[in-house]
């Protein structure tokens, strides 16, 4: 299994005849997913992804891949290719069309309509190419076949990508659920004739490359789903991905059942539940699904809503409630079934949240205390099964951390893929398949970019801990007035201090530290306000950090007397 190689430098010029894989996002972590094959001078992406932020990311809206490495030949660029409406696949194809618009957008009904609705909100009109399972498509010097698969979204494919240097199968996010809600199962027979044909790299989900098994059926949530709905005594608020349309059709049969109205709250669900009732992937009985005034007036055991929130992200709906900054009020007795998975690093902030609403009055049922929820992504099983299917040449896990990715590479070993054609990169690295074989041949810019309010990769590292500290340590400005003749004070400083626990006599303490700072600098000739700055700053966080280890940001400002 190759292995990351942390001195590699950017790679050289592909080979003729050559194709190479870089993936800029979805490497390491879960989102971001974006991957940039290149073959004959021109270049075919597969997804654009966010990746949502973490608590260590304050004030960040959503996390972008970074476009430096085709920003130059984007020109090269033949298509983008959406394997699915999920933001961690979509939600960066704004950004990239926004520095060239007339990109193609290849992708199934619910994708394009998704990602459409989504560029209407950016004031672009892409260019979109509807294609479905079994269609065949050419893009430059890339043939595309395009292969049902099922994913806990409809209308999701994969990808074959046939190259004058071999034969490309990337799976998107897929499992293998054998009674789908809309009995569009994943096309097995597809990827065992591409594996007759010979598959030479197989990019694979990793998502649960560690969970022994096959991933359990949606249709088998029905019981558990069915009794939040006969049990429940008040309203039903029900949580869940913009996008899980799969999850709110029985949702919404269950509230049918049971004589309960609904009513979808939050933009994002508004939006995307309205276009799958359109273009008929949820069935919405007549009359089902009412306004917020109309639901507002019936009887507590006749209502459920359907709303965003289920990552605890701060802004959606859910988090808004728990926190009453929210129009809909959690009352005694009120049932919350949280419908998602818990995505990897949000664990804190959605339990924060399930503890709010139960302190409400709220009974949360949720993965953890009820059979709510199943995965979208292939388990050990499925995975072992497509590797004896495909028997690929080489292999390149995909979509999940490293430990994913390692224990998927570990899967396909074990089924007979050779150790050498199993190649775990990371995000950056350039993959290159040249005469049946991969390689990795060196690393370009893949960091994170931020977009922070209005705006995209202005917010760095250093940024960032900035407001940590911030957050963390408080701020303490100092304000001193210096004899310009003398270099001393000419008045005792004034503190202003916030985030850090102080009073009227805490810093009385500091001041001989200063004096003591600005007389040597005073012998040493230093009289710069800048220079006195940066002394008075030192003196004040060393104080500090020996009197409460803390590590406040210090502003000292520095006034000619």
């Amino acid at each position: 299994m190759s292995r990351t190689h942390p001195e590699l430098r950017t790679p050289p010029p592909l080979p003729d005849g050559g194709l190479r894989v870089i993936a800029l996002g979805g490497l390491g972590e879960i989102g971001r997913n974006m991957t940039v094959f290149e073959h004959a001078g021109k270049l075919l992406i597969v997804d654009i992804g966010v990746l949502f932020p973490e608590e260590h990311q304050p004030g960040v809206d959503v996390i972008l891949p970074d476009f430096t490495a085709i920003r130059d030949r984007l020109d090269d660029v033949v298509a983008i290719v959406l394997t699915h409406g999920h933001e961690d696949h979509i939600g960066g194809v704004p950004y990239l069309l926004r520095e060239r618009a007339d990109i193609p957008l290849v992708g199934s009904k619910l994708t394009l309509a998704f990602i459409d609705a989504k560029l209407k909100e950016h004031r672009i009109r892409p260019v979109t190419v509807e294609v479905s399972e079994g269609d065949r498509v050419d893009f430059g010097p890339f043939g595309l076949e395009f292969l049902a698969v099922n994913h806990s979204i409809p209308d999701a494919l994969a990808v074959a990508i046939r190259t004058a240097a071999g034969l490309v199968l990337h799976t998107g996010d897929f499992k293998m659920d054998q009674f789908p809600l809309d009995r569009r199962i994943t096309d097995l027979r597809g990827f065992a004739r591409l594996g007759e044909e010979g598959v030479d790299l197989f990019l694979t989900d990793s998502t649960n490359a560690e969970v022994p098994g096959f991933t359990t059926s949606e249709g088998e949530l029905v019981p558990a789903i069915e009794k939040v709905f006969r049990t429940a005594p008040r309203r039903v608020i029900v949580s869940s991905f913009a996008s899980h349309v799969h999850r709110i059709q029985q949702v919404l049969d269950q509230a049918h059942a049971h004589g309960r109205k609904v009513a979808f709250v939050g933009r994002s669900m508004v939006r995307n539940m309205g276009i799958a009732r359109d273009l008929g992937y949820l069935n919405v009985p007549d009359g089902l699904v009412v306004d917020m005034k109309v639901l507002e007036k019936l009887p507590a055991n006749q209502v459920c809503l359907v709303c965003t929130g289920s990552q605890g992200e701060p802004m959606a709906a859910l988090s808004r409630m728990a926190n009453r900054d929210h129009v809909i009020r959690i009352t005694e007795g009120d049932t919350v079934l949280l419908a998602s998975s818990l995505i990897p690093g949000n664990e804190n902030a959605i339990y924060r949240v399930i503890n709010e609403l139960t302190r409400w009055g709220a009974n949360v049922v949720h993965k953890g205390n009820a059979k709510v929820h199943v995965s979208g992504h292939a388990s050990v099983g499925e995975l072992v099964y497509c590797y004896n299917l495909v028997q690929p040449r080489n292999v390149m896990p995909v979509h999940g951390e490293w430990r994913h990715l390692r224990a998927n590479g570990d899967l396909a070993i074990r089924t007979g893929v050779h150790p050498k054609g199993v190649v775990i990169a990371e995000d950056g690295f350039a993959v290159d398949l040249l005469n049946g074989r991969v390689k990795i041949s060196g690393k370009v810019p893949a960091g994170n970019v931020y977009v922070d309010g209005e705006t995209v990769g202005g917010a760095t590292e250093a940024h960032l801990k900035d407001r940590r500290n911030l957050a963390e340590e408080g701020v303490v400005t100092v304000v001193a007035i210096v004899d310009a003749d003398t270099g001393m004070l000419a008045e005792p400083p004034d503190f202003l201090a916030r985030g850090f626990a102080h009073d009227e006599t805490t810093f009385d303490a500091v001041v001989p530290l200063i004096e003591k700072a600005l007389a040597k600098a005073a012998e040493e000739g230093v009289g710069g306000a800048t220079q006195l700055e940066q002394l008075i700053a030192r003196a004040v966080g060393q104080w500090a950090h020996r009197r409460g280890r803390r590590s406040p940001m210090i502003i000292p400002i520095v006034i000619d007397a």
